[in-house]
């Protein structure tokens, strides 16, 4: 069954109502465009295989840090000091382009690909299970704007292949993180190439990059730098107006665009939401030692859908507004339903073989 979190709750709202799309197409529902900017950003002349399983990679050495931070909001924090072992981690997001390699050899089909199974859910028409996904959908003028159910719409058709519905496609987006992504289709994607997704340990550090205790990916600086943006994120009154200011308007970026973290990564911080492999409960509770893994399946808990198992998400996304979600920080985080995605929703791999000293 599908289920819930703060991005996935429309999902099922929107479907009960009968809101899916509401009464707009495909192609009305696409991310706002918005002033001309690059395609690409960052070239990325290596991808990796199974046989040049570190290609496109950062080696990150191992060590301790303070994991968490003072809880800016109830699921983060408290600190905790945790070890982990070196590892290597994709410089940036999958984007269309390398997961549509992953389709075209192994004929994978999405979770937003499928239809919904008619008996997890009785109560809906045979209209409401066709395969859609979330998109979101910027209020317009003199429409409520009061919780997720008015900026979010079920859309058919709407998958990675088009991720703003039926109307859309990734043409020119080749260079963009590939959204629409659930937590298995991400874990069969990293499996294929013999990576794996990142732990939430793993992938704070590495979304740290060296800076011990700093707010921000960059640093404790909010805003811009020399009139320069340092993540795509939202800038305005959130959801009804991205002014668009870090180049791209209510829509992903081509990764790379914006300054890499101290380790060479980019996009940490907002473009798309990231997976991690933990389950996600309120808090770190008892995080720590080597190598912390997360809570166990049964362990799992979002007070907001206690009945649903969920996946921590890290990173934030160009939705994330200081007024409204502020999770474009390493220690921020939050719940993704396991078998749902949405049109801010990707990831990146990680591969736990010999650092480059072993070769």
């Amino acid at each position: 069954m599908r289920t819930t979190s703060h991005f996935g709750l429309a999902a099922v709202l929107a479907a009960a109502l009968g809101l899916a799309a509401c009464g707009r197409t495909g192609g009305e529902v696409a991310e706002a465009q918005g002033p001309a900017a690059p395609a690409i950003c960052l070239e990325r002349a290596a991808v990796p295989t199974r046989d040049a399983p570190t290609a496109g990679m950062v080696w990150v050495s191992g060590g301790a840090y303070v994991m968490g931070a003072a809880p800016q909001r109830p699921e983060e924090g408290p600190p905790r000091t945790v070890r982990v072992d070196g590892f290597w981690i994709a410089a940036a997001e999958v984007t269309n382009a390398e997961f549509e390699r992953f389709v075209e050899a192994t004929g994978y089909v999405t979770l937003a690909e499928r239809p919904l199974d008619p008996a997890a859910y009785p109560g809906l028409p045979p209209e409401a299970l066709v395969p859609a996904s979330l998109v979101f959908v910027p209020p317009k003028a003199g429409e409520p704007a009061r919780g997720p159910s008015d900026w979010w719409r079920v859309v058919p058709g709407a998958d990675w292949r088009h991720p703003g519905g039926a109307g859309s496609s990734i043409a020119g987006r080749e260079r963009q993180p590939v959204v629409h992504i659930a937590f298995e289709d991400a874990l069969a994607y990293a499996r294929w190439l013999g990576h794996d997704l990142p732990t939430e340990a793993e992938w704070e550090y590495a979304a740290r990059g060296g800076l011990e205790g700093a707010k921000f990916v960059w640093g404790d600086q909010t805003g811009f730098e020399g009139g320069k943006p340092r993540a795509n994120t939202w800038q305005g009154a959130f959801p009804v107006a991205d002014t668009g200011a870090d180049g791209y308007p209510a829509r992903p970026a081509p990764v790379g665009c914006y300054p890499p973290n101290g380790y060479g990564l980019y996009d940490m911080a907002g473009n798309v939401w990231e997976w991690t492999k933990d389950w996600f409960r309120p808090g770190l509770g008892d995080t720590a030692g080597d190598n912390p893994a997360g809570p166990p399946r049964i362990a799992a808990y979002d007070p907001a859908d206690p009945s649903a198992p969920k996946h921590v998400v890290k990173g934030g996304s160009f939705l994330c507004s200081e007024d409204f979600c502020w999770r474009y920080r390493p220690a921020a985080r939050t719940a993704g339903p396991a078998d749902g995605g949405a049109s801010h929703v990707g990831f990146r791999t990680v591969f736990r073989g010999p650092g480059p000293e072993a070769g």
